[in-house]
């Protein structure tokens, strides 16, 4: 990872680790589950060589930047809050950047064009649309509804019990199980459906050295504040009554792989094509499904993300 610079900043309270290279306007990009900033490092290289300052933090929870111990101190305020707060740090004349989000970076990028629009010149987000608050149905009560007790947002709820079964299995093969074949069910004793004496064959877009960068951080920091973010989707729902109905009006593009788990999420088809997503993203300019790509869309084809963020990012710069 020739070139890229890594410090620590303070912003919101805690400490957070950013990764970065290159000079000219910001793009923040915001990783998810159970990622890091490294999963952005294909983009940081193409970016900033096309004249951007490539921007990626470890959220909270995550890698080397603070988790607090309360299971409260990951709401979507709190994550927010510290985007806020860095998009300031980064660009303190404008206080205005682009964003880029996966998986949970892109759910809180589209809280952040909600709440903060005046931060955002544009979003590019994967995997995951606008989710659109439903007013009677807790979303973890929905999906469990949905797909059982066994669903993965579902297992994730209770604090310590989850992180226990990982612990019994080792974060190597936790790690190179999610992300190969992220499972949607994960049932108690048999949390993968492969043996656990079978070897996991990576992924072509996924090197041994890759896999084992993910493996080294959370082997030392534990799966715990990542996990923090599945625990307050009840009471994100909750915090997020103010909001229900809100449009978010940032410019916006966004992407998804045809056999990525999110996109197959009951409902979901349609409301990204059949007009309930433009309703609440007005600015929404284009929707991009690609063909036989999964759930890690940036790491499985980064030439073509890296071409998709520029050419709609030019637009605005």
């Amino acid at each position: 990872m020739e070139g890229i610079k890594h410090q620590m900043v303070k912003v919101n309270g805690i400490n957070i680790h950013i990764a970065e290279k290159g000079e000219g306007p910001v793009i923040l990009f915001l990783h998810g589950f159970p990622e890091l900033w490294y999963s952005w490092r294909h983009q940081i290289l193409a970016l900033s060589s096309m004249g951007y300052r490539a921007v990626a933090p470890d959220l909270r929870g995550y890698g080397d930047s603070d988790a607090p111990d309360s299971v409260e101190s990951y709401t979507c305020f709190h994550i927010i809050g510290d985007l806020v707060e860095l998009i300031d740090v980064l660009d303190p004349d404008v206080g205005k950047v682009f964003v880029v989000g996966h998986d949970w970076g892109a759910y809180m990028a589209w809280l952040l064009c909600l709440f903060r629009p005046d931060k955002v010149k544009a979003l590019v987000n994967l995997s995951v649309p606008f989710l659109r608050s439903h007013r009677e149905i807790k979303p973890v009560d929905f999906w469990r509804s949905y797909y059982g007790a066994d669903h993965y947002i579902s297992r994730f709820q209770k604090p310590g019990e989850i992180e226990g079964e990982f612990a019994e299995i080792g974060v190597e093969r936790v790690e190179k199980e999610l992300l190969t074949d992220f499972p949607v069910i994960l049932p108690k004793g048999k949390l993968f459906k492969r043996p656990l004496d079978e070897p996991i064959t990576l992924p072509s877009w996924l090197s041994e050295e890759e896999a084992n960068y993910y493996v080294t951080v959370f082997q030392k920091t534990g799966y715990t504040g990542a996990l923090n973010f599945y625990r307050n989707f009840n009471r994100n729902w909750e915090l997020l009554k103010p909001w229900v109905g809100s449009k978010i009006k940032t410019p916006a593009k966004f992407i998804v792989g045809d056999k990525d788990l999110v996109y197959h999420m009951p409902g979901m088809k349609d409301y990204i094509h059949n007009g309930g997503f433009q309703e609440d993203v007005p600015s929404l300019q284009q929707v991009v499904v690609m063909e036989g790509v999964a759930h890690f869309i940036n790491m499985e084809k980064p030439d073509e993300i890296n071409k998709y963020i520029s050419d709609f990012f030019t637009q605005f710069v």
